[in-house]
């Protein structure tokens, strides 16, 4: 028995009158009659004792009323489903972020989302810094990532959630740490030690353009996983490092300083970002919480 032939038996079954329960369904007598005629013819049952003046069930159509509510009810459930998950209420949406550095803003979306959206699933997937997570964007591994970027390709359609200042970490002894604010030129002579760079990679840009201020191309030395190891190679006295107010409010370590850059390297964005074809209506709920995170 199909759920339309479940919700005619039903009706005739609670009316126990042809008439009504055509009415209640919006259908003529006739093809009612007949559709109740051919579930019987199915299951080799009579299911309604019709009489001149009443209708009654029989036993077998007593014993099928449970059975056909409860597939009336899956099929009405199923359909909510598929409506919500088309209205990107419930589904899932796999988030990539760095980690640490992006902290707040990861807690402040998570937030947002179970708030307002509580059947919608995050998968959230850390330790996908700016650049590679990008290219796993592309490729299809996560349908959103938080990262700072200077630049994203023609595919790809992002937000802003928070800006951010650059910073210079270094060492507490070291003999730059005594100033408030760092001027390029200074910096000239120092080792540095960097994240993984790429096309538009914040950090990689914005290290450069220091040096350029400064007439001096960035000695680097070492190139760290994350940004907690950055800070910590920092504190051995590997070298300086470009970070973001972000680390520098997330990931503690007691030996070092952050000290920002004047002229200013200007603001970082954070965003979030997704590809511009994805049709997840998941993933369209989420851009619109995070859209609506600064209002």
């Amino acid at each position: 028995m199909d759920v339309h032939k479940a919700r005619a038996f039903l009706a005739v079954a609670e009316e126990l009158h042809f008439g009504r329960a055509a009415r209640r369904l919006h259908i003529a007598q006739p093809p009612l009659s007949r559709m109740i005629r051919s579930i019987e013819q199915e299951l080799g049952a009579t299911l309604f004792e019709r009489g001149p003046r009443r209708v009654t069930l029989t036993p077998v159509g007593e014993a099928l009323v449970e059975p056909a509510r409860s597939l009336v009810m899956q099929s009405e459930r199923i359909t909510e489903i598929v409506r919500r998950m088309q209205r990107g209420e419930s589904g899932r949406v796999s988030l990539g972020f760095s980690g640490a550095s992006v902290n707040a803003v990861v807690g402040a979306l998570v937030g947002k989302v179970r708030r307002d959206a509580p059947e919608l699933t995050l998968d959230l997937r850390g330790s996908q810094l700016s650049e590679p997570g990008l290219e796993r964007l592309l490729a299809g591994g996560l349908d959103a990532i938080l990262g700072r970027w200077d630049r994203l390709p023609p595919e790809v359609e992002s937000c802003i959630l928070a800006e951010e200042e650059l910073l210079v970490a270094l060492p507490a002894g070291h003999p730059l740490a005594t100033s408030a604010e760092l001027a390029p030129e200074p910096l000239a002579d120092e080792p540095w030690v960097v994240l993984p760079g790429g096309t538009g990679a914040t950090l990689s840009n914005r290290l450069h353009l220091l040096g350029t201020r400064g007439g001096f191309v960035p000695r680097i030395v070492e190139t760290a996983v994350d940004s907690a190891t950055q800070l910590l190679m920092v504190d051995a006295g590997a070298g300086l490092a470009l970070t973001f107010s972000g680390v520098s409010e997330s990931i503690p370590v007691h030996d070092v300083v952050f000290r920002p850059v004047r002229p200013s390297l200007g603001p970082v964005e954070v965003r979030l970002a997704w590809r511009r074809a994805d049709p997840n209506p998941a993933l369209a709920k989420l851009i619109a919480l995070a859209a609506s995170l600064n209002e």
